[in-house]
């Protein structure tokens, strides 16, 4: 069976982007504070996530310093972040129970029927399945090509709605883990996606066209944000030495 994503690779600049974010990655790995184990960066990392996830929908992502979060989002967000840990051997057994999983957590409080909470839409079913076998193997693309596919697509198929953006970043965050990318959970690219978030939304909009330079434009942003997202967690690593 040929591989679903080998075209992805022909698009010009992909293999490259994607071998220089894997490179970027692996360098902050060897940070000596990560090299000590990385679980102060990881931890400082989740959360950053959370926060600009949250960001991204236009929620406020300052948590407040008395600690108690009332906006329904970022709240959702880092209840997504703070699961990550067990949600991974799911998502790599299981990835549509960890979707449905997530997004119990991110849109609890953003959803008035409770039964809407973990089901696709109507119509998803098909290409959540496709998408899966990915995430299960169904390719041999390079980490960071994989991981962009898993964000793209779920902002385009958009399966669950309120809160569908949040899972969609916290899916390709369990990606980048589970394929290599990032083993130790120690960057951060939503950060470049929110600090970037007209660039993101069009990207993510051209890659939901099919067309070529859609994807490819897409496929670039996010191994952009892959580079700057281990500029970002050489910055935690630096304050934890």
């Amino acid at each position: 069976m040929s591989d679903p994503l080998a075209p992805l690779l022909d698009l010009d600049g992909v293999t490259a982007a994607a071998k220089s974010a894997q490179d970027a990655v692996f360098a902050v790995h060897r940070h000596p504070a990560n090299l000590r184990g990385g679980a102060a960066t990881a931890a400082e990392a989740s959360v950053r996530a959370a926060r600009a996830s949250a960001g991204v929908e236009g929620a406020d992502p300052e948590i407040p310093g008395e600690g108690s979060v009332s906006d329904p989002v970022l709240a959702g967000a880092l209840r997504v972040a703070e699961a990550g840990e067990s949600l991974l051997p799911v998502w790599r057994r299981a990835p549509l129970q960890a979707l449905a999983r997530m997004h119990v957590l991110a849109a609890a409080d953003l959803v008035d029927d409770p039964e809407l909470l973990g089901r696709p839409v109507a119509g998803a079913g098909q290409r959540l399945e496709l998408l899966a076998q990915l995430v299960l193997g169904a390719t041999s693309a390079p980490p960071a090509v994989l991981t962009a596919v898993v964000h793209g697509e779920l902002l385009a198929l958009d399966p669950f709605g309120a809160g569908g953006g949040v899972v969609a970043r916290a899916a390709a965050r369990l990606t980048m883990v589970a394929t290599g990318l990032d083993p130790k959970a120690l960057t951060v690219p939503e950060v470049a996606c929110y600090r970037r978030v007209a660039k993101y939304t069009a990207a993510a909009r051209g890659f939901a066209s099919g067309e070529p330079d859609g994807v490819r434009e897409w496929l670039l942003f996010c191994c952009a944000a892959f580079e700057s997202g281990a500029t970002e967690a050489r910055s935690i690593a630096d304050a934890v030495t």
